[in-house]
């Protein structure tokens, strides 16, 4: 079972605990995670009363190769991961994690919800066989939000800020996510900045975010606030009108968030 440091990966595992004999716990890192996701992995470590292996630290042959900064720097030449190349999934996610499976026929579960509708497939190879006990037990987002709390574990502190777990400079973070980087790790938030000064000294245009840098983040953190404060609003709006109303349909397409793209499964459940 892979472990993301997210609120349904770590619902499963507690919702399968004992349930399954020898059940291996599996967090892939890339060295860049939030230090609330690496506290959460070890709460959970504890509740689960059993090792959570460390990818790719725990595999035989862990050099800094598998560092993101090694891919960066020394395979992609300072092309940086984004929406379109999302490198750093397959790389340091995926490939230790196949690696660390083998070709031994093995049974992977994964936390897609009852609610979800997106595909849920790790890999595609042969040997791995993927069940999916939230759909087959009829689980909702309520439901792993129940697991948690009931098992006391509870959710990681990012998600006072934050609605997925993955590196710090996730690509796939709101401009909201990023002023709660700021505010909450400044240090983290200078280190994201570096990798778009590194392209921009290179003569080459790169941002996390395709329509704002984050310097521009910075300078704007106090707008960005109120906009997404206006935007919940409109949406609590939305919900006290929840119906077959035409006008809750109006709001829900005006006010969707530009950032509900899917993220890679492995980084974010």
């Amino acid at each position: 079972m892979g472990i993301s440091g997210g609120k349904d990966s770590a619902a499963l595992a507690i919702f399968m605990r004992d349930k399954v004999d020898n059940m291996e716990y599996v967090f892939c890192d890339t060295g860049k995670e939030l230090k609330e996701t690496y506290e959460f992995i070890d709460k959970l470590e504890v509740y689960l009363n059993k090792h959570v292996v460390r990818l790719p630290k725990e595999l035989p042959d862990y050099s800094d190769k598998y560092d993101f900064d090694h891919w960066v720097k020394t395979v992609f030449n300072g092309y940086l991961p984004s929406q379109s190349n999302r490198w750093c999934t397959n790389n340091l996610k995926l490939q230790p994690f196949l690696k660390y499976v083998g070709d031994e026929p093995v049974v992977n579960y994964v936390g897609i919800r009852a609610d979800e509708d997106r595909l849920g497939l790790i890999s595609s190879k042969s040997n791995i066989e993927t069940v999916f006990p939230f759909r087959d037990h009829n689980i909702d987002k309520q439901g792993v939000l129940n697991i948690l709390n009931e098992s006391g574990v509870g959710i990681p502190k990012y998600y006072n800020w934050r609605s997925r777990s993955g590196c710090y400079f996730c690509f796939y973070q709101s401009k909201k996510e990023w002023v709660g980087l700021l505010e909450n790790h400044p240090d983290l938030f200078e280190e994201s900045m570096k990798y778009e000064q590194m392209k921009k000294d290179a003569n080459q245009n790169f941002t996390w975010r395709q329509d704002m840098s984050l310097q521009e983040i910075k300078d704007n953190a106090d707008d960005i606030k109120k906009e997404y404060a206006e935007r919940d609003k409109k949406k609590k709006l939305n919900t006290k009108l929840r119906s077959n109303s035409p006008l809750a349909k109006i709001l829900d397409d005006e006010y969707q968030d530009e950032d509900d793209d899917k993220p890679c499964i492995i980084c974010h459940l």
